[in-house]
């Protein structure tokens, strides 16, 4: 089966082609990044984000036709994500999904954003098993998952208020960096000196397993306006004061939900999930608890067609799942969609 993933919930738009034969293979995937179109606003406009996405979608999908070799033809279904994100970016998506879909008289399989990138470390060369627990840490989500088979989640924690990507990109801007703030602010927490800036641990010592982001970006606004000038050593020190703490907590809180679970396995996706310094010390910690943690490659950390075409698939095969798919018919996006109801 060659199921087409499309992927357009934000400012990237993938496309990709997954073959479930031989075990499943990634056949091809590209990815367009809207980054420096929203730079110039400090953010992402979801209005340009939307228009992007209608100018990417046919090139990206030749691309990936091109490249794996195959034609429209042999696609045996079409997967995209349905939500959560942008309403306007999403329905670019869905609404180019469904068309192909029903020209091809192919079923369409709608994604939660939030699956594919549990499920996208399944496409590395080491994946894990089922079940395990999975951190979910990017712009938008911080979640703490157990997965016992594809549709099959159960929420043990989330963050109250800002999530760990969207913490990242506050502080940098905080910090005077530009759009986008988390990965700079990675790179400058690196010449930051460990322990010069000390910053709270949001509900570290908390009794569940639910994060709180908002008050250590709060910390640091005080931080910088108690400096009546910052030198470019103290906006480092600030930078690795809180990406300590915010990696500390996040640690933390995965090890004690992997504990608890019973299991031994911990799958960490979404964006954050790409920051050296979080899989340096999750790395170190399971090691020593015995427990193995699995990443997705760093090209399927960001938003991508690869993990929506492998959810598609996955969802297609499942026994388990309400998705059959469907050829035609009416589609609705899902700007707000907890990954606990699919």
């Amino acid at each position: 089966m060659l199921v087409l993933g499309i992927e357009s919930s934000c400012d990237e738009t993938g496309m990709a082609l997954y073959s479930t034969s031989a075990g499943g293979v990634l056949l091809a995937h590209a990815l367009h990044s809207q980054v420096r179109m929203h730079q110039d606003y400090g953010g992402v406009v979801p209005e340009l984000a939307s228009r992007d996405h209608i100018r990417r979608v046919v090139p990206l999908l030749r691309q990936v036709l091109a490249d794996s070799g195959r034609s429209l033809a042999e696609i045996d279904a079409v997967a995209y994500t349905q939500g959560p994100g942008l309403a306007g970016a999403l329905l670019v998506g869905a609404a180019f999904a469904e068309a192909l879909a029903t020209a091809l008289e192919r079923p369409s399989v709608p994604v939660h954003h939030l699956e594919g990138h549990l499920l996208s470390p399944l496409l590395s060369r080491r994946p894990p098993r089922f079940p395990f627990v999975a951190l979910l840490v990017s712009g938008g989500h911080s979640q703490l998952m157990r997965v016992t088979a594809v549709g099959e989640y159960e929420l043990l924690g989330e963050t109250l208020d800002d999530a760990a990507g969207e913490a990242f990109d506050k502080t940098a801007k905080l910090l005077g960096l530009a759009y986008p703030g988390g990965p700079a602010l990675a790179e400058l927490a690196e010449r930051g000196r460990p322990d010069v800036v000390k910053l709270p641990r949001p509900m570290l010592k908390s009794a569940d397993l639910n994060f709180s982001f908002s008050g250590l970006k709060t910390a640091v606004l005080t931080k910088v306006r108690e400096l009546a000038t910052i030198s470019e050593q103290q906006r480092a020190d600030i930078a690795r004061g809180f990406q300590d703490a915010i990696v500390e907590v996040l640690v933390s809180k995965a090890l004690r939900a992997v504990a608890l679970s019973g299991l031994k396995q911990l799958v960490v996706a979404g964006g954050v999930g790409a920051n050296r310094e979080l899989r340096r010390q999750l790395d170190a910690r399971a090691a020593k608890a015995g427990l193995a943690v699995f990443y997705p490659e760093l090209e399927f950390c960001t938003d991508n067609g690869a993990m929506i075409a492998l959810a598609g698939a996955l969802r297609l095969q499942s026994a388990n799942s309400d998705t059959a798919g469907k050829v035609g018919g009416a589609f609705a996006v899902r700007p707000r969609w907890p990954l606990h109801g699919v």
